[in-house]
């Protein structure tokens, strides 16, 4: 029986998605809680996973088409013999990479890019090639990990590495050599004197006693600690696919299950007892990115360093809504892009800091320094962790370009794609929690910024107004500050002023 692939539930502020991307297509195999398809909303980016194992067997909603929250988007059958023979087939065809011809052209040194002043080293991310396998000209050898941005490594012609010299994990300057590069065809297959180099390498394919592993069923036998004579292989020649490991991952899964409900035999308990114990309390211990340890040390340096306090207000969110409702199909035909609640928050925030020139400035040491321009830094959510990204001259840039900037900022992040000049500088910086569902939060200061604007999710709650209950969409605003370099009063006009300026949104036509 088919299963309905369905659409998130949006947040009560978000009306409507598009598809982005679909991540697989009919008759791909799929594995529970992998990703299939992303739905892109007016302030993130959704992914939403498979419900369980499978074989993707309809879309039907395309890529670009508009979405609706809950909307079943397409269907998943039961895995059939068409997935599996596209398993076999990609698992095959990675170790035929390293039967081209050797290369032996012109050999270049592999750098580093240049780091800016700002930052010292990064680290070695990840090779996305290996030595012998070929690479064309421009295509990522390595991702350089900083603590601002992931930064690529192109090859500098077509041709093959012919060393490593910085391994995965390692630091490296700026401009250091990284490997060794030789110009010409993909180097061909490692001799049999050099098979254990090759079995370390994660492209090629280890033959363990009698059973040949492929290079991800390879990984998942080591991170379970598996017994590679008691699995079946189902690829060509008997071969253990990814598949497979799986599959006896997923049956000692079971069996640990029934013996932990089934009542021991008091001779056997001891020994029984040792894998349920193991099974029940798992830990997995990895190293702290550089991204996210750069986050922790300016965030903790931030409550240090700062006498921060925090004010809320409310704003009542029904002329927004309106406007949005009202103009939005319009607006992305005009604009080429979606009417989103942000740009209203960043023309809002842009307006109040021209009035209050102290909430827009920073701390040098002993001096203020007061800027003559507003660029506001908006936060981004990433897999690697969060980025602020600065919107630069946000007087001078209309609700259009807002919109657009933002958008552009949210693909790029994901993607890693942000150059570190991008993540420099800025004057004010708002986050939003809201997005997520936080309902009220106190953001901690963006150093050398002196304050941060606080976004939250939009309630419907009742409301006194003119005499009367009613109920209005409502959100919390928190503004975290610098009490040092603001006083109070200023921080809740600062607040009040972007509150007046969201519930009367023709004040900032009119600048009143």
């Amino acid at each position: 029986m088919a299963t309905e692939i369905k659409a998130p539930t949006f947040p009560e502020s978000v009306a409507e998605g598009s598809v982005a991307a679909w991540h697989k297509q009919p008759g791909d195999s799929v594995e529970r809680d992998e990703l299939i398809v992303e739905i892109e909303t007016d302030k993130v980016v959704l992914e939403v996973l498979a419900p369980e194992a499978g074989t993707l067997a309809e879309i039907k909603a395309e890529e670009g088409d508009t979405v609706a929250s809950e909307q079943v988007l397409g269907t998943l059958g039961a895995a059939g013999d068409k997935a599996e023979a596209k398993s076999e087939a990609k698992s095959d065809a990675a170790p035929a990479k390293t039967e081209a011809p050797a290369a032996s052209g012109k050999q270049h040194e592999v750098k580093a890019p240049t780091f800016p002043e700002s930052i010292q080293e990064g680290t070695v991310a990840g090779w996305s090639k290996q030595v012998g396998e070929a690479v064309k000209r421009d295509e990522v050898l390595a991702e350089i990990e900083t603590d601002k941005v992931v930064l690529e490594v192109v090859a500098p012609a077509d041709g093959a590495l012919v060393e490593i010299k910085a391994e995965e994990g390692s630091q490296v300057a700026s401009e250091e050599v990284l490997a060794v590069f030789a110009e010409g065809a993909g180097g061909e297959a490692a001799p049999a004197a050099e098979a254990p180099s090759a079995a370390a390498d994660e492209g090629a394919d280890e033959k363990v006693g009698d059973k040949i592993l492929a290079p991800a069923a390879r990984k998942l036998v080591a991170e379970h600690d598996l017994d590679v004579a008691k699995i079946d292989g189902t690829g060509k020649g008997g071969r253990i696919l990814k598949e497979d490991v799986q599959r006896a991952i997923q049956a000692g899964n079971a069996k640990k299950a029934k013996a932990a409900a089934a009542p021991a035999a008091p001779a056997a308990a001891p020994v029984a007892a040792a894998p349920v114990a193991e099974g029940e309390r798992p830990e997995k211990r990895v190293p702290m990115s550089r991204l996210r340890q750069t986050i922790a040390k300016r965030l903790v340096q931030a409550q240090q360093t700062a006498a921060m306090l925090t004010t809320y207000n409310e704003v009542d969110m029904s002329a927004v809504m309106g406007l949005r409702a009202q103009y939005k199909d319009t607006f992305l035909k005009a604009h080429d892009t979606k009417l989103g609640f942000m740009g209203f928050f960043v023309k809002a925030a842009t307006e109040a800091l021209k009035r209050f020139p102290d909430v827009n400035a920073s701390i040098d040491g002993s001096d203020i320094v007061y800027h003559g321009y507003q660029d506001i830094g908006v936060a981004v959510s990433t897999p690697r962790g969060l980025v602020v990204p600065v919107l630069r001259d946000t007087s001078s840039m209309s609700l259009a370009d807002v919109e657009k900037g933002i958008v552009d900022f949210g693909k790029r992040a994901r993607d890693g794609k942000l150059g570190i000049d991008e993540m420099q500088g800025g004057t004010f910086t708002i986050t939003n929690g809201g997005i997520f569902g936080s309902l009220m939060s106190t953001p901690i200061l963006n150093p050398p910024q002196t304050a941060i604007l606080g976004m939250h999710k939009i309630q419907e709650r009742p409301m006194a107004v003119n005499g009367k209950v009613e109920i209005r969409p409502m959100m919390y605003l928190a503004l975290s500050y610098d009490h040092r370099m603001i006083d109070g009063k200023d921080a809740v006009q600062f607040l009040v002023a972007v509150k007046d300026l969201l519930e009367d949104p023709a004040r900032l036509l009119l600048d009143v």
